[in-house]
């Protein structure tokens, strides 16, 4: 199997390498925004013809969150240009698209956890031009898979788990938002389930029901706050002995906590379809913190 990875010094990106860099069955080509920038079409078409893969993995997005509200063009250019550009790419060759989205396609109004029928209503442009990324990549390859993921963090870039270790070392007390709900996703877990998807797409080749393609959601378990993971975060690192003691922390409430995008308050993820079809279960979380010194 061949594999185009963009976006590979990323946090998934970066896991997709560590987990298919020792795979004889796999030979990969992994390329990040210095080498192919996804945004300029005849470069990506250049790329995808040249290598002929079987599956593109984009890892490549505009994930400053904040910063989007003002990089607007940037932000379409990134999440819904690149990745429609792509596609299309793969269409040519007969490739599989897998593609990244997140939770931030939802208002966060659900009492619930969202399906992937779910009516989107996304409150940032982080959320629209990822929406828009989605709907580009489902006209342009018919051979797509769409996994939404939320609250991703892992031993590479930049997240909350090593923004609360760094602060942990700073303060002796921290406010941490605790009336935004959802479930951390271990990066290394979404690698896991996109080499999964993968293999599973190309070993059943023309028996793989079409039916299948489309939107997925994956993320971890089990739901929490804010709050509450970053408490789960600090009794690991003190058990791990990266902490002497945990900071005091008290919730707060997203007022509180101003930030240019809205974030959604509910970002539940129900991950029963990826399971029911792929056989991939709900990332563990918990597990994922079991090795925090790979994080400091």
């Amino acid at each position: 199997m061949k594999i185009l990875i963009t976006g590979c010094n990323g946090q998934v990106g970066s896991s997709l390498l560590n987990l298919l860099n020792n795979n004889l069955d796999v030979e990969v080509c992994a390329l990040d925004r210095s080498e192919l920038d996804i945004t300029q079409q005849i470069v990506v078409n250049c790329y995808v013809a040249s290598f002929k893969p079987d599956v593109i993995i984009n890892a490549a997005a505009h994930t400053a969150v904040d910063k989007a509200e003002q990089e607007i063009e940037l932000s379409y250019a990134i999440n819904r240009d690149g990745p429609k550009y792509l596609a299309e790419a793969a269409n040519k060759v007969g490739a599989i698209m897998l593609h990244i989205s997140t939770d931030y396609v939802f208002d966060g109004t659900k009492n619930s956890s969202y399906v992937e029928t779910d009516l989107v209503n996304p409150q940032s442009i982080y959320g629209i031009t990822k929406l828009a990324g989605e709907e580009a990549v489902a006209k342009a390859c018919p051979r797509h898979i769409i996994l939404r993921t939320a609250w991703v963090f892992g031993e590479d870039g930049n997240n909350f788990v090593k923004t609360m270790l760094r602060l942990a070392q700073q303060r002796d007390s921290l406010g941490i938002v605790d009336d935004q709900f959802g479930g951390p996703t271990y990066a290394g877990d979404i690698a896991t389930a996109l080499i999964q998807i993968a293999q599973t797409i190309t070993d059943l080749n023309k028996s793989f029901d079409t039916a299948n393609y489309g939107i997925y959601h994956f993320s971890g378990l089990p739901h929490v706050s804010w709050y509450e993971f970053a408490k789960v975060i600090f009794d690991k690192a003190t058990e791990q002995g990266i902490l002497v003691k945990s900071p005091e922390i008290k919730g707060i409430k997203t007022e509180e906590y101003p930030t240019p995008a809205k974030r959604p308050e509910n970002s539940k993820l129900d991950t029963k379809k990826i399971t029911t079809v792929f056989d991939i279960s709900a990332s563990d979380w918990k597990i994922a913190l079991n090795h925090l010194n790979d994080y400091v």
